[in-house]
């Protein structure tokens, strides 16, 4: 999405990535790097407890494998702008396969060489049901300042 100058986005354009399963080594992983153990991530015995039933991965995991899967030309994008009105809707699990999709709600030229392209970012897993969802902003150059 993030391959193209600011001019060349147009609002109501969409956008889908890739597909990438969450795998056990996952969740592992990212606990290991953030310090986050909740059981609610690495307890089986905890988790069949939960409404869940089972494991789910980390919200910020799925967000970061969000973000990972968005396409980013480093030439383009100055950088992530932020996001707002983030929800956590539906947990996705060991084996759930997420992508990314974006829908281009506003360009906003900046003046300095930039614009701000903001989208509806949503992360779904192969059932179709929305998992994240947020009002997502790059930073994008313009092609001509």
């Amino acid at each position: 999405m993030y391959d193209k100058y600011f001019e060349y986005f147009e609002i109501g354009e969409r956008w889908k990535s890739r597909g990438r399963t969450i795998t056990e080594t996952d969740l592992v992983m990212f606990s290991a790097l953030t310090g986050d153990y909740y059981p609610l991530h690495t307890d089986i015995e905890y988790a069949k407890n939960t409404p869940f039933k089972q494991r789910i991965a980390h919200g910020m995991l799925v967000l970061s494998f969000a973000t990972g899967l968005t396409k980013m030309d480093p030439d383009i994008i100055v950088a992530n702008y932020g996001i707002d009105k983030l929800r956590f809707i539906k947990p996705v699990f060991i084996h759930d396969t997420i992508h990314v999709e974006l829908e281009v709600l506003d360009l906003q030229d900046k003046g300095n060489g930039t614009g701000v392209v903001t989208v509806k970012q949503t992360t779904v897993k192969q059932t179709g049901e929305e998992c994240i969802v947020g009002i997502a902003k790059g930073l994008v150059k313009k092609e001509k300042i």
